[in-house]
């Protein structure tokens, strides 16, 4: 996928939410042990360029980061102070940040970072009541531009009215698990959070039902990932908030007009997913039609 940068792989898990986790599930069906973290050698990904000289990553695109592992993982220490470097250096493009660990993040910022870089989009994964009050606060304390919630997978309903009203957060993602053992998804809790991000005007994302879907009192197992996320589409809870502003900048500091920016553009299939509002759009790779 050309929006996802894996600088590392391998995590270890953290809370509920990773008890059934897609990336050891994967791991384990390849022969190998999620737990094993190493660096990838797709690491310089961002700064990688076509034979034509441009950039593979153009200005503009959002890259969603370590989504085999977790960026503020303690074992990767020694490669962060160099992924910031990357993200720096590439001021004009968007990193979407993921993290169960918000604790670790404020002695893991760069000695450059100040308030905060506007390329940077940080998220925390809050998959319960517990956890949803044990990193919003975390969230809301820390110096980033932009603020989201990932609440995938999501394990019981979740009140986060009480921080959406900060009018920090700008992004609430939601979805059900997948994989082995995946535990049931309830529509009730995701209308919940659809209307309290209305309330705030805080976009919001159903994106994908999960494999065990529990609406209206009756179960659907839905193992395909494509028709979950038609049916998260379908739901018609998505809510696209108050404008979402990133300032990016050319090497010299410039802010890049909005013309200039990558435009994503998306096939048939693209337009019922349920991801659609927050994917970089179709890269062309020829898999649709196989």
């Amino acid at each position: 996928m050309h929006d996802i940068w894996n600088p590392w792989h391998g995590c270890i898990k953290a809370s509920e939410g990773c008890a059934h986790c897609y990336m050891y599930f994967l791991d384990k069906i390849r022969g190998e042990d999620g737990s094993r973290i190493y660096r990838t050698q797709n690491f310089n990904y961002p700064l990688q360029r076509r034979r034509s000289g441009g950039y593979k990553v153009m200005s503009g695109e959002m890259i969603r980061v370590c989504m085999t592992s977790d960026f503020f993982l303690e074992e990767a220490d020694q490669w962060r102070p160099e992924a910031w470097r990357i993200m720096r250096h590439r001021s004009d493009v968007k990193f979407y940040l993921l993290t169960k660990r918000p604790e670790r993040v404020a002695a893991c910022l760069p000695p450059d970072w100040g308030d905060g870089w506007e390329n940077i989009f940080f998220n925390v994964t809050c998959e319960n009541q517990l956890r949803a009050d044990e990193r919003l606060p975390l969230l809301l304390s820390l110096p980033f531009k932009h603020k989201g919630v990932m609440t995938a997978p999501l394990l019981g309903p979740i009140d986060m009215e009480r921080y959406l009203t900060s009018g920090d957060i700008e992004q609430v993602l939601a979805g059900g698990e997948n994989y082995d053992g995946a535990r049931p998804c309830n529509f009730d809790w995701i209308k919940s959070l659809s209307a309290q991000c209305r309330a705030h005007d805080v976009t919001f994302c159903f994106l994908n039902t999960g494999t065990v879907f529990i609406k209206d009192g009756r179960t659907y197992r839905m193992p395909d990932h494509q028709l979950q996320s038609q049916m998260a589409y379908k739901a018609n809870v998505n809510h696209a908030g108050r404008p979402i502003c990133f300032k990016l900048t050319d090497p010299i500091g410039f802010e890049i007009e909005a013309a200039d920016l990558y435009t994503p553009t998306y096939n048939n299939r693209c337009h019922t997913c349920g991801m659609k509002p927050i994917c970089n759009g179709c890269s062309n790779c020829g898999r649709c039609g196989k």
